[in-house]
């Protein structure tokens, strides 16, 4: 029961975008560390847009819900949620631009800003899901 609230809901996806922000971390990195190998192409990391996704179909689920009458191992049905617990961060090969004519494509301003940014959200993940456990602590204090 508690197991699926909304409080280990956000739990949950407070520890995923945190493990998307170590990923994001690790490619960031390595392309900065690559920033003057020829011919290296740069990577990014996929995630937010696919959670996103994936929580956006429970919500339509509930709109469109259309009884499926399932006969049939072969049979499916007319729509099926996302699950948010399925999507895990992908990390893309950018090899359609090139940046330079060795043909190295890693912008180090952009991939600076893009750490910059990164450590700041994983601060705030952090913070938030410390805040999470500090207010769980004082519910189980009073109860």
């Amino acid at each position: 029961m508690f197991t699926e609230s909304y409080f280990m809901k956000t739990q949950e996806l407070l520890h995923r975008g945190m493990n998307n922000s170590l990923v994001r971390r690790k490619v960031i990195s390595d392309n900065i560390a690559n920033v003057d190998v020829p011919h290296f192409k740069r990577s990014e990391v996929l995630f937010e847009e696919n959670l996103k996704r994936a929580i956006d179909s429970e919500k339509t689920q509930a709109i469109n819900a259309v009884p499926t009458q399932i006969s049939d191992d072969r049979h499916f049905e007319f729509f099926k949620a996302l699950d948010y617990k399925d999507v895990k961060p992908k990390v893309n090969l950018d090899y359609l631009t090139t940046m330079r004519a060795d043909g190295n494509n890693v912008d180090i301003e952009k991939e600076m800003t893009e750490a910059s940014h990164n450590q700041m959200s994983y601060m705030i993940l952090a913070e938030r899901l410390n805040q999470n456990f500090k207010q769980l602590n004082i519910v189980m204090r009073l109860a």
